[in-house]
């Protein structure tokens, strides 16, 4: 059943008339026809100015956006949210926007509250890492996406990994012309019996008028009234670079191959009523661009639509277009094939008028009026995609009840426990024990907590000074010549002798990872990034599965900032068909896990799947990551109802008992971690209700109804035994319960905003 439309503000950002580009053309023709088709809707522009002093806008343009100024971007942003729109249109090609490949656009879009719906302009079958990073990053943000070719979903699908579901194809708008007599307008431009070429467009070297310059002279020696009118201004950018090198060398090449009298260059950039006439003059339109990686144009789709015959080189959009006698292809920067087809098309008009037809039939869809009934369908979807999805992230005030309560963070005992080295590994009671030293792996923990609470805007010089140390030990823990991470650490500040942990490496690869990806601090960025780089390549060649796992969910951390990383995106791949194959060589219905036994950080290699199905679009490793953690909560889940971790006294072994103790700190926070992701991967309040279920462990809902958790410390106990709670507060404990606090505390700050927010 169709959901009726609410939309009532819809905002367009991108280019816009006067600016004289294609994209302000699109722009400007999409808004103008969606207001004009849904006159209850109200329409405004939000554009992007590449000059200080702007354009003349019509009423429409609400906010100017300064290309290269990224605080303009993010004050758009607060623009929109606070102006009650219902869908954000954006026009996408590299070129308009500021920072490096457009960049400066994801800052609008991250700090966007509603539903954005994106027409890529370009999508490239070879991007280079930025602007694939700019790209993926831009799938990510975007509600649904909108290509007008099926070379581009194409692309979209194979180079990007986009899902087909999000994906809506729509043509490019052309507006409603009759199909006539070319006759009837030559008298306009004084071509009258004459026959007429036409190429136009912003002028640039890529447009490769020169081919058909150099085919003239054999066209013009068959029929000498042919004219080529070359219609557009030189293209802005180049103009304010080279002046006009490039249109002046087209003069100085009509001259020397002595066919300038039947060449007319028109110099400007023409409004859409002149341009209907000049298009209804044209006989034959010839689009010879070099860039075979086009996905769309605007002129083409133009001409096409009007009924010309069309002749163009094989960039993807006119492959599409110019199919099953619809046009006619030359190869690139040919102009022997250029002459040979125009003289071919001029001689057969049957063939011509043929050819004219089929394009003018199928252009009929392409009318302006129907590709803005497409996009206001694809708005449509989006709102209702985008409230969807925002009631499942921040569900109904049931959720407010299980989350509430969390009791008040307290940092005193990791502060005790830390000094300038790093964090101790073990307490006797609250106390250090300086006798076991540290550990890479707690001051990794370490480091990841201090970054979720910089997320949740706890800060201060305490803080600061314990992160660096976390990161300092994590630095001088690194050997680049293994590319290898040493464990444990003297009190004296010696590495002890030891055999190489692949557990510790990827446990420290996850902490750099989350530095990465979430820390607002650059110099933790820049330094976590160095080592992650030199860290990540030997993880292809661990054999532990857990390695493998953190490792996996580290890489993901890395990719919230570049998700274009290649190196990174193979390894993630690597590492999760690792997972996978361990999982289909050794699942059975009745035991769907990847080992013959349930041993310890056991939610960590769901949790791991969970990221990289749905990250990378592969259901397949979503659906084992959401199975084999549903599984487990059954199996860690008491009698009573309440949470009891696999115990690290025997573990569980298929076909045997499972061990019920001792229980880990560990266990729990990993449970929590997990079931929050697939929370959000999922949107099924199951998994928040497994999250608090675990986190109230912490909190006497277990086997002996002890408190884990000491609230007069702030430390938390290091396990439950049979018969009593182990009193030691250790570093992996006590970080264990503030990490799951942290992730818990996030979760019920997002639902809180939603349901109690700001008012305007």
């Amino acid at each position: 059943m169709k959901t009726r439309s609410e939309i009532r503000k819809i905002a367009f950002i991108g280019d816009y008339l006067p600016r004289r580009c294609g994209i302000a053309t699109f722009t400007s023709d999409l808004c103008i026809s969606v207001s004009a088709q849904f006159p209850k809707v109200k329409c405004f522009v939000v554009p992007v100015n590449d000059r200080p002093e702007g354009y003349e806008y019509p009423e429409e343009v609400r906010f100017e956006i300064d290309e290269q100024d990224i605080d303009s971007y993010q004050r758009a942003a607060d623009f929109l949210n606070i102006n009650d729109v219902d869908v954000v249109c954006v026009q996408h090609e590299f070129g308009i926007y500021g920072g490096a490949e457009g960049g400066h656009l994801l800052a609008l879009l991250r700090d966007l509250n509603l539903p954005i719906v994106t027409t890529l302009h370009t999508v490239l079958k070879e991007p280079s890492l930025e602007q694939r990073r700019v790209m993926q990053e831009l799938v990510r943000l975007s509600t649904r996406l909108v290509i007008m070719s099926q070379k581009g979903e194409e692309l979209l699908r194979d180079v990007y990994k986009v899902s087909p579901a999000k994906i809506d194809m729509i043509y490019h708008g052309i507006p409603e012309m009759p199909f006539g007599d070319p006759s009837f307008y030559k008298d306009i431009f004084g071509v009258e019996g004459k026959q007429v070429l036409l190429t136009f467009g912003l002028l640039s070297p890529n447009k490769g008028i020169e081919y058909v310059l150099k085919a003239l002279p054999k066209i013009l020696s068959e029929f000498p009234n042919v004219v080529y009118i070359v219609l557009g201004a030189t293209h802005p950018h180049l103009l304010r670079e080279q002046g006009e090198v490039y249109r002046l060398s087209l003069e100085s090449l009509a001259k020397k191959n002595n066919v300038q009298k039947n060449v007319i260059f028109y110099n400007r950039f023409v409004e859409l009523d002149e341009l209907k006439e000049f298009i209804g003059a044209t006989d034959i339109y010839i689009t010879p661009y070099l860039n075979e990686a086009q996905v769309t144009s605007g002129t083409l789709s133009y001409c096409f639509g009007a009924g010309k015959a069309v002749i163009s080189t094989p960039y993807s959009h006119a492959q599409e277009l110019l199919a099953e006698n619809r046009g006619v292809l030359v190869p690139f920067g040919d102009s022997a094939a250029i002459a040979r087809e125009v003289i071919g098309l001029l001689r057969d008009d049957t063939r011509r008028h043929t050819m004219r037809k089929n394009a003018y039939k199928m252009g009929r869809d392409m009318a302006w009026s129907n590709v803005a009934s497409s996009y206001m369908h694809t708005f449509e979807k989006a709102r209702i995609e985008r409230a969807s999805n925002t009631r499942k992230l921040f569900p109904v005030k049931t959720l407010d009840k299980q989350l509430a309560h969390l009791p008040e963070l307290k940092l005193d005992h990791i502060y005790r426990m830390t000094d300038s080295t790093g964090i101790f590994q073990h307490a006797v009671l609250a106390v250090p024990n300086f006798s076991t030293g540290y550990c890479t792996d707690d001051n990794a923990r370490a480091l990841i907590l201090t970054v979720l609470l910089e997320e949740l805007g706890e800060g201060s010089i305490q803080l600061s000074n314990a992160a660096t140390a976390y990161a300092a030990f994590l630095l001088h823990a690194f050997d680049p010549k293994l590319k290898r991470f040493r464990n444990l650490m003297n009190f004296d500040r010696t590495w002890a002798n030891e055999e190489i942990s692949e557990d510790c490496c990827s446990r420290a690869l996850w902490a750099l990872g989350v530095c990465v990806g979430r820390s607002e601090e650059p110099g933790f960025q820049m330094l976590a990034g160095q080592i992650f780089a030199q860290a990540l390549a030997p993880t292809v060649d661990f054999s532990s599965p857990r390695a493998w796992a953190l490792a996996l969910i580290g890489c993901h951390e890395y990719l919230r900032r570049f998700n274009g990383d290649r190196l990174v995106s193979q390894v993630r791949d690597a590492l999760t068909d690792r997972l996978m194959d361990i999982y289909n060589r050794t699942a059975a219905e009745d035991w769907p896990w990847f080992e013959d036994s349930v041993t310890y950080m056991n939610a960590k290699l769901s949790h791991a799947l969970i990221l990289s199905g749905r990250w990378t679009n592969r259901p397949e490793v979503f659906n084992v990551g959401i199975k084999t953690l549903r599984w487990l909560t059954n199996v860690q889940t008491a009698e009573g109802g309440y949470f009891r971790p696999i115990g690290s006294n025997g573990f569980y072994k298929r076909g045997g008992e499972r061990a019920n103790y001792d229980q880990q700190p560990i266990e729990a926070h990993g449970m929590v971690s997990a079931c929050l992701e697939a929370y959000r991967a999922t949107s099924d309040d199951y998994w928040i209700t497994q999250a608090r279920r675990a986190f109230e462990w912490f909190m006497g809902s277990n086997d002996l109804g002890a408190l884990l958790y000491d609230p007069n410390t702030g430390g938390c106990r290091d396990g439950l035994h049979v018969d009593r709670v182990n009193q030691n507060q250790g570093a992996e404990s006590t970080l264990a319960f503030l990490m799951s606090l942290a992730e818990m505390q996030e979760v019920q700050n997002e639902i809180a905003a939603f349901n109690n927010p700001t008012p305007l």
